[in-house]
């Protein structure tokens, strides 16, 4: 980079990487020297059932840079990164994973980017070193966020992102248990862009994020912060009711022309089944909203700090 950044926060979210977190702290260091007047790292361990916590504080003695969080439970991914944005003392946020699988040495391709006047950059991996139903699920992640980020920007969309850290008072007052970032940056900003970067293979551990909760992951995006559940079942209703008036008037027209009804229980049956599904997914939908109207009433937090840890007041 030809300019440092003023000051520079970054919020890694820790779920059992004991074994990584040392590395990256070790690679960290050299980068954030080069392209940051002032830095911090902030790790906000997710509940980890192993020593991260432990490691996390022996960190904190050791760099008077680095600062650490313990949840007093797991969040999950995106609550934990809540916690270290609104804890974050830099002009500029950078959110990674544990795993080394985003190389810190790809850091100022996105500072550079954010430079040329975005308010969020994404480290859009060239190729994704996953498995196969892993990158799936990704995909998956990423279509649910078209409605709110837009199609181009969606798919570039990746846990290797810097942004503005005033983008944060726009969900300042944000109290839900169902958190995504990427969402909220929408809520404060159109200017966003990606840059490709390196992405490495898992070396130390194995990918805590399974299918199951990126699946859940967008299925909470889709229903917590947006209407498009609901637009699919208003349409399914409506196609349903076209498909109804088309067998009513094949029904009608069999009678009038050929004088004699339509036989066939089966059809009949199909029918019955295909209306009732139309109105139970229609019902679930529903009842979807209004669970998680029901968990905003109830005004569960996004996360709660046990413990917090750091030397002193920056580096």
């Amino acid at each position: 980079m030809e300019h440092k950044v003023p000051s520079l926060s970054v919020v890694v979210p820790v779920f059992n990487s004991e074994g990584s977190l040392p590395v990256l702290v070790e690679r960290l260091e050299p980068v954030l020297r080069a392209v940051a007047d002032r830095f911090e790292l902030v790790l906000v361990n997710d509940g980890s059932r192993d020593g991260s916590w432990a490691v996390v504080q022996d960190l904190t003695r050791r760099h008077d840079w680095v600062r650490g969080f313990d949840l007093m439970r797991n969040f999950g991914q995106h609550n934990a990164l809540l916690c270290g944005v609104r804890a974050a003392r830099g002009s500029v946020v950078l959110t990674m994973d544990d795993d080394l699988q985003h190389p810190p040495e790809e850091l100022p391709k996105l500072l550079h980017e954010l430079a040329r006047g975005y308010d969020v950059v994404y480290g859009a991996p060239h190729q994704e070193s996953h498995g196969l139903l892993r990158n799936l699920a990704s995909q998956a992640t990423k279509l649910a966020l078209q409605k709110s980020m837009g199609a181009a920007t969606a798919r570039r969309v990746s846990a290797f992102r810097a942004f503005r850290t005033h983008l944060r008072d726009v969900f300042a007052d944000y109290r839900n248990q169902y958190v995504s970032l990427d969402v909220l940056l929408t809520w404060g900003t159109t200017r966003f862009s990606s840059v490709v970067v390196r992405h490495d293979p898992r070396t130390i551990g194995q990918s805590n994020y399974t299918l199951r909760k990126l699946l859940t992951h967008a299925l909470n995006m889709v229903t917590g912060f947006s209407a498009v559940p609901l637009q699919i079942a208003s349409i399914t209703g409506f196609a349903c009711t076209l498909l109804g008036l088309a067998i009513l008037i094949y029904v009608l027209w069999t009678k009038l022309v050929h004088g004699s009804p339509v036989e066939g229980f089966t059809f009949l049956a199909s029918m019955v089944a295909l209306f009732s599904g139309a109105q139970l997914f229609a019902l679930g939908v529903l009842g979807e909203y209004l669970a998680r109207m029901h968990f905003r009433m109830m005004d569960r937090p996004a996360y709660a700090v046990r413990e917090s840890v750091w030397e002193r007041d920056g580096a």
